[in-house]
């Protein structure tokens, strides 16, 4: 009987500053490879946090679903903070966001009772210049940060504040499924969401989250949230001043701030996406890349760019804050 693990039946490099990578031959049936490698690369995950495999034949978002599919359980994205486009159920674009922006790391839908623990990225389209999809360790994230900072989101929880208004950031539809207003309460109240309906139509929420969890296979504390990403100070500056003066200091998109409601200031946010940084790794994406990712383990964020860049994603195996330790008792704030 054999004592390799799944893990170690894969030649996968792992190099400083980089993700783990596997470089493949799999000319012809990519959904079949997947899924004859699906435990061997799920393990790698589970060892590294990540696992970016190069050279697979991708001729279109068809081909990237049945890899999805042969990798993981799909969800249906709910709670988005940015559009997408939907290939198929579960299938999604890279949110769209302006190519000479960057986004700040993060982890997928950090805020939801139900969030993906595994997320999927594909390339079909590789950008000129940027775009890459950075990684960094929030096990070492967390452990890097201020004591006193996180003793307090630990204690206090993250409030994230948000409003929905078609004509910026994500629609009512586009982030519940639905735009009927008894649907958007009810999903609302069984999420532990307060909200308010504003005179104009447009919806506010509010909702109180860890700003921390426990890995539910390695038990290690990792900062999991989108408080630096998600806050007002990551706006481009005069896009946010633009926004103020249109909607009020209470109008834009969306925001974050310490559990207890106080104001999270630009120094916090600078230092958050600071010690990101210094836990990054990152890898040019090439056409056929696929990449898994441990969204509780390993944050990711997306470089600007310039050129063509068609990136698709799928958010898989769903997990439940209540599984990972929480330090706050999840609320609408």
């Amino acid at each position: 009987m054999s004592s390799l693990s799944p893990a170690s039946l894969l030649d996968v490099d792992v190099q400083s500053g980089k993700p783990p990578m596997l470089r493949v031959e799999a000319p012809g049936d990519a959904a079949r490879w997947a899924s004859a490698h699906r435990d061997a690369l799920r393990a790698v995950v589970a060892a590294h946090g990540s696992v970016l495999v190069r050279g697979l034949t991708l001729s279109g978002a068809a081909d990237v679903e049945a890899v999805f599919r042969a990798l993981a359980a799909l969800m249906v994205e709910r709670e988005a903070f940015a559009p997408r486009r939907t290939y198929s159920s579960g299938v999604y674009s890279s949110s769209k966001w302006p190519p000479t922006q960057p986004m700040c790391m993060h982890h997928e839908l950090s805020y939801r009772l139900e969030f993906p623990s595994l997320m999927l990225f594909a390339c079909l389209v590789a950008p000129r210049r940027g775009g890459a999809t950075p990684l960094a360790d929030a096990a070492n994230v967390f452990d890097a940060l201020p004591r006193d900072l996180v003793e307090r989101f630990d204690r206090d929880g993250w409030l994230l504040i948000r409003n929905y208004n078609d004509e910026i950031g994500a629609s009512i539809a586009g982030a519940f499924g639905t735009d009927d207003r008894h649907a958007v309460e009810g999903y609302c109240r069984a999420s532990a969401i307060d909200f308010e309906w504003r005179p104009d139509g447009t919806l506010r929420t509010r909702q109180r989250r860890s700003a921390s969890v426990r890995h539910p296979l390695t038990g290690r504390r990792c900062w999991f949230n989108q408080i630096a990403f998600l806050n007002e100070w990551t706006i481009d500056p005069e896009v946010r001043e633009y926004l103020v003066d249109l909607y009020g200091e209470d109008g834009l998109p969306f925001t974050t701030r310490f559990g207890n409601g106080d104001p999270i200031g630009a120094d916090v946010v600078q230092l958050i996406n600071e010690v990101y940084e210094a836990h990054t790794v990152r890898e040019p994406w090439q056409a056929g890349d696929v990449m898994l990712v441990d969204n509780v383990r390993t944050a990711h964020a997306r470089e600007a760019f310039a050129g063509s860049r068609e990136i698709v994603v799928a958010m898989a195996d769903a997990l439940g804050v209540a599984d990972c330790s929480p330090t706050v008792e999840v609320s609408g704030g």
